[in-house]
């Protein structure tokens, strides 16, 4: 008689029914294949075999065993899987209780298909379906966790709060290579191709890498899917901002005594003393008022962003918040780009989408410059912030640089120097600046998009 993969006599579909935990060996099965299918790539016909006898056993379908099937082609013939995925990878909160084993191998096999989906990518050429259908298959690993689709990647549901443990960068590097596989170029010139690209911030800095070399009917779907993705951006900053930036009452100026202001319910309280009992009527001496009036003082906000190759998801972001700032009454924005040279784009800071196409991604940096450009635009420090974005990573330009910021703190400017402006959160900082920053009373703000919305608001407000 011949054995199975865990030593033991062969049962049904394959599978051992004698052993410690039979649960146990259909969990094993499953998993030793998805990790030879992740490493190797080849099918290894035992584990094939033993596999497909689990996923039958339990009443699942094989197509959860083929790599070329997406999930969503999974969900579309079985719809019923589609809540099964959600949430699949999050911690059980039952888990101190009795254990259902077979839950536990109908979640494995549901689980490996997601990773395998996911994380074996291969290493030939891309096709822009194949890369759309990736990003599908990310999404619903994004649901599994328990986010929504773009949650971990800097989508435009970025800042939901999925962590999954530093996951977010991983599946950003995986897209990037994705991309770079992918003949770009030939897929952007032809619209029904395009068509099926779905932009992600891996894409948009392959897109504005190599915008100078792209004409005609390629150059206007790449501007096509750059526009798509500033706009996914901005929907969800603005509503980030609007509600950030809502000013206190400002109670030194007296409410405006109309009826829609009238606070009837205090009118009534202060002038209970007149109530008169024989006539059972209250006489009102005085009417009471809400205050409506938002406290908003002008302010400047200038945002220096480094457009090195290591900030484009920084520049991005920023763009995008400048715009949606500056969109606000009474907040004077500009911004300035730099790497080895500076440019000031404040003309065109309404704009994301054209401040993006004037940007060129990569090169080196020179803070200094960049400081030189934005120390004219300071007219009243105290009433000025600064936000500069970037990895500070400025060589022998470093003590320039810093000292050049030190005036600028010491003059009275708000500064707040930041990371990165990410999805993710993930930054990283050269530690001589990080030090120094924190020193002078200015450490350096979370790389998160949310907490640099928070800190404006705080200044803004």
């Amino acid at each position: 008689m011949t054995e199975d993969l865990t030593g033991q006599p062969p049962g049904p579909a394959g599978l051992s029914p004698a052993g410690p935990d039979p649960y146990d060996n259909r969990r094993q099965v499953l998993y030793w294949r998805l990790l030879a299918r992740l490493f190797d790539g080849e099918e290894q016909p035992a584990l094939e075999s033993a596999s497909l006898g689990v996923v039958e056993d339990i009443g699942l379908p094989s197509a959860l065993l083929d790599p070329g099937t997406s999930l969503d082609s999974v969900v579309q013939r079985h719809p019923e899987l589609a809540d099964e995925f959600d949430g699949l990878m999050t911690p059980d909160d039952d888990a101190a209780g009795s254990r259902d084993r077979a839950a536990e191998v109908r979640r494995a096999a549901l689980v490996s298909k997601v990773l395998l989906n996911v994380f074996a990518t291969g290493s030939s050429t891309v096709t822009a379906e194949q890369l759309a259908r990736w990003q599908s298959d990310a999404g619903w690993l994004e649901r599994a966790l328990g986010g929504p689709p773009g949650g971990l990647r800097g989508g435009r549901a970025a800042g939901a709060g999925l962590d999954a443990g530093g996951l977010g960068p991983e599946l950003a590097a995986i897209e990037a290579d994705l991309v770079g596989r992918m003949r770009l170029r030939e897929v952007l010139a032809d619209p029904a191709l395009a068509a099926r690209l779905t932009p992600s911030m891996s894409l948009i800095e392959q897109l504005l890498r190599d915008k100078g070399n792209l004409s005609g009917v390629a150059l206007a779907n790449a501007k096509s899917l750059i526009r798509r993705y500033v706009d996914e951006v901005a929907e969800v900053l603005r509503t980030q901002v609007e509600k950030a930036t809502v000013g206190e009452l400002d109670r030194s100026v007296p409410p405006k005594r109309v009826f829609r202001n009238l606070d009837l319910d205090r009118t009534i309280w202060k002038n209970l003393t007149n109530w008169s009992p024989e006539e059972e009527r209250l006489y009102v001496d005085r009417l009471y008022y809400r205050h409506t009036v938002r406290r908003t003082t002008p302010q400047r906000l200038i945002v220096v962003v480094d457009q090195s190759g290591s900030m484009v998801d920084s520049m991005v972001n920023c763009t995008v918040l400048a715009s949606i700032f500056a969109g606000l009454p009474k907040v004077d924005v500009h911004l300035i780009a730099y790497d080895t040279r500076s440019i000031d784009l404040t003309p065109w800071v309404h704009d994301p989408f054209d401040v993006l196409l004037r940007t060129n991604l990569g090169g080196g940096n020179d803070g200094p410059v960049a400081m030189a450009m934005a120390r004219p635009k300071i007219a009243e420090p105290k009433n000025t912030v600064m936000v500069w974005i970037s990895d500070f990573y400025e060589f022998d330009r470093s003590q320039p640089l810093f000292e050049g910021i030190e005036a600028v703190h010491r003059s009275g400017v708000k500064f707040i120097p930041v990371g990165s402006v990410t999805s993710s959160g993930r930054q990283e900082v050269n530690p001589w600046f990080r030090e120094r920053f924190k020193a002078l009373g200015t450490p350096v703000v979370s790389g998160h998009v949310n907490k640099l919305v928070h800190e404006l608001k705080t200044f803004l407000t």
